[in-house]
């Protein structure tokens, strides 16, 4: 959960990505470390493996400091997707403030999607996180592809569940930052009535949403290689 250091005048949030295995969860946070001011910006570390991109998780912490002089910082992690990694899923959402849901459009892998969503509500029932009160966005990644869902079955997606919904094509940077951006004001919101946030550090939302998400002045947009079997 959300650490609070008076000390040193410091608050750390967690996101974590979450989804099956090859839904986009690295590409997400490549596109997003790319496009973020480096100055704000820690190193993104990504662990390759043969059987998907990333082994463990991928780390990038976002920072920047408020009038009041706290420095907010917020870590980013993804978790595999694959089957045997499960108690390495657990140990990452521990303590998270807020999910991304990275689902595969693809209709094939619809199962895939549904296995995953269930995988994660019960490692946070683990953590003693509850699904229905945790800041939590959608991401339906994958969207430049054949046989993918729908619009109108993603929008009943939508409709059924209480999760904002996005849709996402993050190989080419489309949709990354609206999703970090809807999960991020999602999470303050839910954080500042809990701790009130915005009375302690002296930041609005959208002071906080600017201070975390200010681009780089070097970016002139994502672009990645894709690769057979690419997380897109």
């Amino acid at each position: 959960m959300v650490q609070f250091n008076l000390k040193q005048r410091e608050i750390t949030l967690k996101i974590v990505y979450y989804g099956p295995a090859l839904s986009g969860k690295t590409t997400n946070l490549q596109v997003i470390h790319q496009v973020l001011d480096p100055d704000s910006r820690g190193r993104l570390m990504v662990l390759d493996t043969s059987d998907d991109r990333t082994l463990f998780f991928d780390l990038m912490p976002v920072f920047f400091k408020t009038q009041s002089g706290f420095t907010v910082k917020v870590k980013i992690f993804t978790v595999p997707g694959q089957v045997m990694h499960n108690s390495t899923r657990r140990v990452v959402l521990q303590g998270a403030d807020g999910v991304v849901f990275t689902a595969d459009s693809q209709k094939s892998l619809s199962k895939a999607n549904k296995e995953s969503w269930r995988d994660m509500a019960n490692n946070l029932k683990i953590n003693g996180l509850d699904l229905n009160e945790i800041s939590m966005v959608i991401q339906f990644n994958k969207r430049d592809l054949p046989e993918v869902r729908s619009d109108d079955e993603i929008a009943e997606v939508a409709r059924r569940g209480k999760e904002p919904v996005y849709k996402a094509t993050a190989i080419r940077g489309k949709g990354v930052m609206e999703t970090l951006e809807g999960i991020l004001r999602l999470t303050w919101r839910s954080l500042n009535v809990k701790h009130n946030l915005e009375e302690k550090l002296q930041v609005t939302e959208n002071e906080f949403i600017t201070g975390v998400l200010k681009p780089s002045d070097r970016v002139g947009g994502p672009s990645f290689r894709q690769e057979e079997g690419d997380l897109r």
